[in-house]
C-alpha cells in the first residue's frame, strides 16, 4: 500500500546535497512529512525544487530506521495548483522557442499610421474601455473594430482564435488581443497552443496587451509586439495626432523656408541670365557697335577737322608765298613787267633792241612803247 503514494504539500527546508540527493519536507496546515529524491531519481524532476512551492510528490514511504520516523522517497515531483500552470506555461515556452515562433524574423513592423484598429478581448471590463479612450484621445479618426471574445474560462482559448481569423478576414491595419489583468489561471487562454499558432500565423501585425506589467503570457513571445498593459498597447497602435500635426507644422515650416530659398536662388539665376542675355543680345550688340561707330565718327571727324584746320595753315602759307611772288603784287608796289612782241618777259637789256616794240603792263593797265635807245648799267 506504501510503495506508490502521492502526497501534496508545500516545499520547506529544500536542500540539495552535494551528492545530488535533495531533501526538503512537506508541509500543510496539520502537519509536516520528511522527503527526500536520490540522484537517480532526478530524471523525474523538470524544475528546480524551492521553498514555499505547492507540489504533488509520488513514491514510496518507509521508515528511517535511525530516527524510527516516516518519510517519503520521492521518485517524481509535479507542481501543483499555480505551480503545474507554470511548469506547463514553461515546457510550451519551450517546445515553440525551439519552433522558431519566437524568432525575430518572423516579426511584422507595426504601422505607423492606421486606419482600423481591431481588437480582441471582453467587450466588458476596464481593458476595452481604456483603448476605446486612449485612441479616441490621440487619434478620433481611426475606427475601431471590437471582436467580443471570451477571455478566461474553457471556450476562452477557441474564442480568441476566432476573433483573431476574423479581424484577419476584415484586413484591419493592426490588431491588438489581450485582457486586463487577473491569476495565472484567469490568463491562461492565452497560453494555449492554439492561440500562440493563431497569433503566428496571422497576416496581420499583432500587439499583445494581457494582464499588467508584470504579466507575461506565451503570445507575448510570438506576437509581433508586446505591450505591458491594453492601455499601453493602444498607445503604440494609435500615432498621436497632436504629434503629427506639429510634425506637419514642422515640415511645413521646413518646406517654406526650401522653398522660399529654392526662388531666391532661381531669381538670382534669372538676373544673371538676364545680364548674360542683355550682354550677348543683338540689340546690346547693336547699340554697343553704334556706339563705337559713333566714337569712330567723333574721333574721324576731329581728326578731319585738325587735317582741315592744318591744310588751310598750310593755304594761308602757301598764299602769303605765292602773294609774294604774285606779278600783281608787284605791280601794285610800283614795278612793272615788261614783255616783247612774242609775249616774252623782258629781264634785261641783251633781249631787246633799238626800235623794239615793247609792252609795259603796270597796276592798272598796259602801254605799248618803241626802244629809242638801250644802255647797260655798268
Amino acid at each position: 500500500m506504501l510503495q506508490a503514494v502521492l502526497v501534496k504539500g508545500e516545499v520547506s527546508n529544500c536542500k540539495y546535497h552535494s551528492s545530488g540527493h535533495i531533501y526538503f519536507t512537506l508541509k500543510d496546515s496539520k502537519t509536516t512529512m520528511n522527503c527526500v529524491m536520490f540522484a537517480g531519481n532526478r530524471a523525474g524532476l523538470t524544475f528546480r525544487l524551492a521553498e514555499g512551492q505547492q507540489v504533488i510528490a509520488g513514491g514510496t514511504i518507509d521508515v528511517y530506521e535511525r530516527d524510527g520516523k516516516y518519510q517519503l522517497y520521492a521518485r517524481q515531483i509535479a507542481l501543483d495548483g499555480a505551480g503545474l500552470y507554470y511548469e506547463r506555461f514553461e515546457q510550451l515556452k519551450k517546445e515553440l522557442e525551439e519552433l522558431g515562433m519566437f524568432a525575430q524574423e518572423y516579426k511584422q513592423p507595426i504601422p505607423r499610421y492606421i486606419h482600423t484598429l481591431g481588437v480582441v478581448t471582453a467587450d466588458t471590463g476596464a481593458a476595452v474601455r481604456d483603448i476605446i479612450q486612449i485612441t479616441r484621445r490621440r487619434n478620433p479618426y481611426v475606427q475601431i473594430i471590437l471582436y467580443p471574445a471570451t477571455v478566461q474560462g474553457e471556450h476562452a482559448a477557441e474564442s480568441i482564435v476566432n476573433g483573431i481569423r476574423a479581424l484577419e478576414a476584415l484586413q484591419v491595419d493592426v490588431m491588438i488581443v489581450g485582457r486586463g489583468g487577473g491569476s495565472i489561471e484567469d490568463l491562461w487562454a492565452f497560453n494555449e497552443r492554439i492561440v500562440a499558432q493563431a497569433v503566428f500565423d496571422c497576416s496581420i501585425p499583432i500587439i499583445s496587451a494581457v494582464g499588467h506589467e508584470t504579466d507575461t503570457t506565451i503570445i507575448d513571445y510570438v506576437a509581433d509586439l508586446r505591450a505591458p498593459t491594453p492601455s499601453a498597447a493602444a498607445e503604440l497602435a494609435v500615432y498621436d495626432i497632436t504629434q503629427l500635426s506639429d510634425l506637419l507644422e514642422g515640415y511645413e515650416s521646413i518646406l517654406n523656408k526650401l522653398m522660399i530659398r529654392q526662388i531666391q536662388e532661381s531669381r538670382d539665376k534669372v538676373s544673371h541670365y538676364e545680364m548674360q542675355l542683355r550682354y550677348l543680345s543683338p540689340v546690346s550688340r547693336i547699340r554697343e557697335k553704334k556706339m563705337y561707330t559713333l566714337s569712330l565718327e567723333e574721333r574721324l571727324q576731329g581728326r578731319m577737322q585738325q587735317i582741315l584746320k592744318e591744310k588751310r595753315h598750310r593755304l594761308a602759307l602757301y598764299i602769303q608765298q605765292m602773294k609774294g611772288l604774285s606779278p600783281l603784287e608787284k605791280l601794285n608796289s610800283g614795278y612793272a613787267y615788261v614783255e616783247n612782241e612774242r609775249g616774252q618777259n623782258v629781264r634785261s637789256v641783251s633781249l631787246t633792241a633799238v626800235g623794239d616794240e615793247l609792252t609795259i603792263r603796270m597796276r592798272d593797265g598796259a602801254v605799248r612803247t618803241q626802244v629809242i635807245d638801250v644802255y647797260p648799267i655798268e
